[in-house]
C-alpha cells in the first residue's frame, strides 16, 4: 500500500520555482543602491544559477548556465558573453567535481558555492585586467563575504525544490 503510494506521487517540477529565482534574483541584481552599499551587493544571479545546477542537475546544467550569465550581462551591461562564460566554466568544474557525489550536504554546498563564488570573481578580476580597465579593487573582492554569507538564506528559501 505504502509503495503504490510513493509511486502515484510525482515529484513537482520546479520549473515555475527556477523561473521565479531567476526573476527575482535579476530584480535584486539592478535594485538600485547607494555607492557604498551597492558594492557589497551579493551576487545573486551567480548563486541562483549554482543552486539549480548543483540541486536540480536533470533540470538545469551548461546551457542554463549560459543563458542565465548572457540574462545577467544584459542586466549589467557587461560586455556581451564574460558573465556567460565564467558561469559556464564554472558549472563544468562544479558538476564534473561532483558527478560522483550523490548525497550533497549542506556544508559541502556551502563550501562548493564559497569557492565557485571566489573563482568567479578571480576570472572577472583577470578579464577586467586583461582588457585595461581601470576600476577599484577593494570594490571588486566585496561581494565575496556577502555572497558567502546570503547562501544559507537562498538555500534554506529554495530547499524544498532540491532533489
Amino acid at each position: 500500500m505504502l509503495i503504490a503510494k510513493m509511486r502515484s506521487q510525482k515529484p513537482q517540477d520546479p520549473l515555475i520555482p527556477i523561473i521565479l529565482s531567476v526573476i527575482v534574483a535579476s530584480v535584486l541584481l539592478v535594485y538600485p543602491l547607494s555607492y557604498t552599499l551597492s558594492g557589497w551587493r551579493p551576487l545573486w544571479m551567480m548563486m541562483i544559477m549554482l543552486f539549480w545546477v548543483l540541486c536540480q542537475p536533470t533540470w538545469c546544467g551548461v546551457w542554463f548556465a549560459f543563458a542565465t550569465g548572457i540574462f545577467t550581462d544584459l542586466l549589467l551591461d557587461a560586455p556581451l558573453g564574460l558573465n556567460a562564460l565564467s558561469f559556464v566554466l564554472i558549472t563544468f568544474i562544479v558538476r564534473f567535481f561532483t558527478r560522483e557525489r550523490r548525497i550533497l550536504t549542506f556544508a559541502n554546498l556551502w563550501l562548493i558555492a564559497a569557492m565557485a563564488i571566489l573563482a568567479h570573481l578571480f576570472f572577472i578580476w583577470l578579464s577586467r585586467i586583461m582588457g585595461g580597465v581601470q576600476f577599484s579593487l577593494t570594490q571588486h573582492w566585496q561581494p565575496l563575504l556577502t555572497s558567502i554569507l546570503a547562501w544559507p538564506l537562498l538555500y534554506f528559501l529554495l530547499r524544498k525544490w532540491r532533489i
